[in-house]
C-alpha cells in the first residue's frame, strides 16, 4: 500500500550551548515539551500516535525513544524506534516516519532528534579484553583509525583542497550570526522549551564580527572558534501523518515529504557528503537545484557549508534565511531535526519547495525535500 507522508506540525526548543540553561535536563525532558507541542497544534491526541522515531547520539544506549514516550504521555503500547546516524539522525527519523506512512504500516508519526551534551555520559572503550579502559569523547566511525579522522582536521583539509579561506569562514559565520539575530522575533512561533526555563529564542546567537573572528582560537588549519558549531542541548520533532489523516483534521498549513536519501561517501571527507545526497534525491525526482525557495542547511562548520553549497550548485541567497547552526549551536542528535523545523516555519511564510541537507561522521549525507501545501 503506498500513501503520501505529510508534516503538519513541528516544534523545538531553543538552541543553548553545553552547560547553559538546558544544563539539567537530560534528553528525555527536553524532548517532553516540543514534542506535545506538536500534537497540542495539530489537535491530535497521545493516543491517536502510532510510533515515536527519535534520533540520539550521545545518550548511553538502551532505546531512548521509549524513555521519551513515557516521559511524554504517549501510551505504553508505543514502543520507540531510536536511531543513531549521528548528525544526520533528525532528518533520518524524518525519512523512516515517512517510509512507515507510504508502506501503510503507521498514519501518525512523531519524529525527530534530542540531546543533552551537558550530560552525555562518558564513554571509556578498551583495545583488547583485559586492557584498561580509555576515555575517548569521540566513537569510531571507520574501523581503520587512518581513516578515522577528528571532525575539525578533516573540514580543514577540504578548506585547503577546495580553497576556502579563513575569511570567507568568517564572513559566512559573521552573516549566519547577523540572521538570526534579525529572526529573534520570527523564529519564538517555532519554539517549545521545557516548563520554567524561559529561553529567548537561540541565546548563542550574537553580534559577531570579523575583527571579533579575527581574535578567534585557531582549532586547527583556517578553522576556529568563530567559524565552528558550539556543542549544544536541544530537541526538535515533527508530526508526520497520512494523506487520509491530513484529510481528516485539514490544517491549513503542512508539509508534504516528496523524497530523502541518506547516502555514504568517503569517511575521510565526511562534510562534503551531503551534495552526493542531494544529487541523488534530485535525480530521483527529477527537479533541480534552481527550483527551491529555501535551503536549510547544516553548519557545523562554515568551512563544511561553504563546501556543500558550491558541490550542490545551491544560490546562497536562499540558505538558513534565519540563521544557521554557527549562531545556534550543534546538539548533535537534534541538528537534522531543527533544519525540518526551520524549513516548516521559512515554508508557511513563502510557500514553494525546500531542502533539508547535514553531513555525519563517517562520510554520511542525508538531504530532504519538501513541498508546502496550504488549504
Amino acid at each position: 500500500m503506498t500513501g503520501s507522508a505529510h508534516i503538519i506540525a513541528a516544534a523545538r526548543t531553543s538552541v543553548v550551548p553545553s552547560g547553559g540553561d538546558f544544563r539539567d535536563l537530560d534528553f528525555d525532558a527536553l524532548a517532553v515539551a516540543p514534542l506535545q507541542e506538536c500534537l497540542a497544534r495539530a489537535g491530535v491526541a497521545p493516543g491517536q500516535v502510532d510510533e515515536l522515531i527519535l534520533s540520539n547520539a550521545l545518550g548511553a544506549g538502551g532505546n531512548a525513544a521509549r524513555v521519551t514516550a513515557l516521559a511524554a504521555g504517549l501510551p505504553d503500547r508505543i514502543a520507540g524506534l531510536s536511531i543513531d546516524r549521528q548528525c544526520a539522525g533528525g532528518l533520518d527519523a524524518i525519512m523512516l516516519a515517512q517510509a512507515l506512512i507510504e508502506a501503510g504500516h503507521a498514519h501518525v508519526v512523531l519524529a525527530g532528534g534530542s540531546e543533552s551534551h551537558s550530560l552525555r555520559p562518558q564513554r571509556h572503550y578498551r583495545t583488547r579484553w583485559n586492557a584498561e579502559p580509555m576515555l575517548r569523547e569521540q566513537a569510531r566511525f571507520t574501523p581503520w583509525p587512518g581513516r578515522d579522522p577528528e571532525m575539525a582536521e578533516a573540514v580543514s583539509r577540504l578548506a585547503d583542497e577546495e580553497g576556502i579561506s579563513a575569511e570567507s569562514q568568517h564572513q559566512w559565520a559573521v552573516s549566519s550570526h547577523a540572521k538570526a539575530r534579525a529572526a529573534l522575533d520570527a523564529v519564538s512561533a517555532e519554539i517549545r522549551n521545557p516548563d520554567g526555563l524561559e529561553v529567548r529564542g537561540d541565546p548563542f546567537a550574537r553580534r559577531l564580527t570579523m575583527p571579533t573572528c579575527a581574535r578567534a582560537r585557531r582549532i586547527t588549519g583556517t578553522i576556529t572558534t568563530a567559524n565552528t558549531s558550539v556543542a549544544a542541548d536541544g530537541a526538535a520533532f515533527v508530526l508526520v501523518v497520512s494523506g487520509a489523516v491530513r484529510e481528516r483534521l485539514a490544517p491549513q498549513f503542512g508539509l508534504r515529504v516528496l523524497h530523502g536519501a541518506t547516502v555514504g561517501d568517503d569517511p575521510e571527507i565526511p562534510a562534503i557528503a551531503p551534495v552526493r545526497a542531494i544529487e541523488t534525491v534530485l535525480a530521483r525526482i527529477g527537479m533541480n537545484a534552481g527550483e527551491f525557495t529555501v535551503i536549510e542547511l547544516m553548519e557545523a562548520y562554515a568551512a563544511q557549508a561553504i563546501a556543500c553549497m558550491h558541490g550542490a550548485g545551491l544560490d546562497p541567497a536562499l540558505i538558513n534565511p534565519g540563521g544557521g547552526s554557527l549562531a545556534r549551536g550543534h546538539p548533535i542528535g537534534a541538528s537534522g531535526a531543527i533544519l525540518a523545523v526551520r524549513l516548516f516555519y521559512e515554508l508557511r511564510g513563502r510557500g514553494g519547495l525546500g531542502l533539508a541537507a547535514i553531513a555525519a561522521a563517517g562520510g554520511l549525507g542525508s538531504a530532504l525535500v519538501v513541498e508546502s501545501v496550504v488549504r
